[in-house]
């Protein structure tokens, strides 16, 4: 998720670091053998700073499968791909997790995947599934990029917060916006597609020229937009933050209640429903792998019920395996965005970084 870092890890909840459990069962089958001739009892996941999970799925797959999992967490998503482009063939790891729709064409294009049909795949749903002939990477996880409001101010000034892309260039709205650059940022580039799917590539940069001129603050990652710009935040209150607006998740509200103390019964921050993009994040086994059977055993696993169910409490994200059921917190305070939207992955690949200078040019520089 390039340099930005999720909300569910990063400011609030525990990183994992470099996390290795161990191993019960039978060793891994030949397909898991290390160099030397030995077989691997470890499947390492290379993954984005933001990943989590509980230990105690981790140990239901090791006594499942008999593989121990070593997370290797390789900076955010946008830098972990990138390490992974620059060793294809000789990967660090044998799953990659946390490619998104946003840089899925990069990772295909560059060949860093092996096909694989996980275990499961048909209870996931049709439309998350972008690489469905092919199968080199799993749907995991699916989020909505939205701009989060801060509850308190709009009262206090009595102004209806803004809920469509449109609002945001309102004048009573001036100065009220932090965004992520695009260059630099998941979240900030997934705002910026938005906007794309929303007007056209015709329309698209005279918004933000409007947007630029109603005062928007651009900032390089998601760390600083909303622990130290936005003022509904738990870090953005500590810094005396003046900025109500900021773009994040749909999943944030719920952040805020959970690692509030004591917790609150009402989320702090709201979401603007109008402006999301929604973001799918995938798994794939990284060619090249020393271990491809612990590797394709922990792609079915991240697509079973149980990992699935521990995901929205743990990286704040939408599962996709069908009827899987939600938390209470998760779905009593975070926002259920009914039309996201969206850029097909084929267009996204021809424009992206054209978008992007497009856009630095017009906003940042």
């Amino acid at each position: 998720m390039s340099t930005t870092k999720r909300i569910t890890v990063t400011a609030l909840a525990a990183a994992l670091g470099v996390t290795t459990l161990a191993a019960c069962g039978d060793e891994g089958s030949k397909d898991g053998e290390a160099s030397g001739g030995t077989k691997s009892k470890t499947v390492t996941l290379v993954t984005h700073d933001s990943f989590a999970v509980s230990d105690s799925v981790l140990k239901d797959f090791t006594q499942q499968s008999g593989y121990t999992v070593k997370v290797l967490k390789s900076g955010d998503a946008g830098t972990a791909l990138n390490k992974e482009i620059l060793t294809k063939g000789s990967p660090q790891g044998d799953v990659f997790f946390g490619v998104d729709n946003t840089l899925l064409s990069r990772a295909l294009g560059n060949g860093l995947f092996t096909g694989y049909e996980a275990k499961g795949l048909d209870q996931v749903e049709g439309e998350v599934q972008l690489d469905r002939g092919k199968h080199r990477v799993t749907p995991v996880d699916t989020g909505d990029v939205c701009v989060n409001y801060d509850k308190k101010y709009f009262t206090d000034k009595k102004l209806a917060p803004p809920n469509t892309f449109d609002d945001l260039v309102k004048p009573e709205y001036k100065n009220l916006l932090v965004v992520e650059n695009a260059a630099t940022s998941s979240p900030g580039l997934g705002f910026v597609l938005g906007t794309v799917a929303q007007y056209g590539d015709a329309q698209w940069t005279e918004y933000w020229k409007k947007l630029k001129a109603n005062g928007v603050k651009v900032v390089d990652g998601w760390d600083q937009a909303y622990n130290e710009e936005f003022s509904g935040s738990a870090g953005g209150k500590k810094a005396k933050a003046d900025r109500p607006l900021v773009v994040s998740y749909a999943s944030s509200p719920p952040v805020e209640v959970l690692y509030s103390k004591p917790q609150l019964k009402e989320a702090p921050t709201g979401v603007a429903t109008g402006t999301c993009f929604r973001q799918i994040e995938f798994a794939g086994l990284l060619k090249g792998a020393k271990n491809e059977a612990g590797g394709k055993a922990l792609l079915d696993f991240m697509v079973s019920k149980t990992f699935q169910e521990d995901m929205p409490l743990n990286m704040f994200v939408n599962p996709v395996v069908k009827g899987v059921k939600l938390p209470e917190l998760f779905t009593a305070f975070g926002a259920v965005i009914d039309k996201p939207k969206t850029v097909a992955p084929d267009t996204i690949a021809k424009n992206r970084e054209q978008w992007v200078q497009t856009w630095s040019s017009l906003v940042v520089k």
